[in-house]
């Protein structure tokens, strides 16, 4: 098992770039344009990756879009920009996000401080820590850290998900051909549209 360890974010950090987040979002959806950092907070020079999810708070909730990568060498300001835009476009869980739907969205970011390549996923992973990646060089997939907290899976669970996800069996983690990445980061959210923002694992 490897890690290469970048620096955290302290909470104020992780408040604005969810903010970031949020502005990249509605400048996108709003004006068809990108947002851009501006004057950046010194954390979001580092270079790391990092992922921003969007959920719907309409009817019984749902995924209305997640991007974002575990490794880049870009600044993390930039990083969440593009993430924030992918995952507001059609691209992301097939439906462009629109102005209406503004107001009932969640945002969520992932800050990404350590990358483990591991041969023994099952028990290196941390439900709730990590985020899981598969990558067979022609299949790959991931899935956000809090999914398998949400529906109460196990590790074997979550990385069967993750295999299906890249259009592989559930099983194929065990291969040894097949490289599993778990990306360890610090999850920031909004708690309501336009709300405080809670890091997960804080009160």
């Amino acid at each position: 098992m490897s890690k290469a360890t970048t620096a955290s974010f302290s909470y104020d950090d992780g408040a604005r770039a969810v903010e970031l987040a949020r502005e990249s979002v509605e400048s996108f959806v709003v004006n068809g344009q990108r947002e851009q950092p501006g004057s950046m907070r010194d954390a979001f020079y580092e270079r790391t990756g990092a992922f921003v999810r969007l959920e719907s708070t309409r009817g019984r909730g749902s995924l209305r879009g997640c991007a974002g990568g575990y490794e880049s060498d870009e600044r993390v300001g930039h990083v969440i920009v593009d993430a924030a835009i992918e995952a507001a476009s059609e691209d992301s869980c097939g439906s462009e996000i629109t102005p209406s739907e503004l107001d009932n969205l969640t945002v969520s970011l992932c800050y990404v401080n350590n990358v483990v390549l591991t041969d023994d996923p099952v028990a290196d992973i941390e439900i709730g820590r990590h985020g899981a990646a598969i990558d067979t060089g022609a299949e790959s997939g991931w899935l956000y850290p809090t999914v398998p907290l949400e529906h109460g899976w196990s590790a074997e669970e979550y990385l069967a998900r993750v295999c299906r996800k890249a259009g592989l069996a559930p099983n194929a983690y065990e291969r040894e051909d097949v490289m599993v990445t778990l990306f360890d980061g610090q999850v920031f959210r909004e708690r309501k549209p336009h709300g405080s923002i809670q890091e997960l694992g804080s009160p």
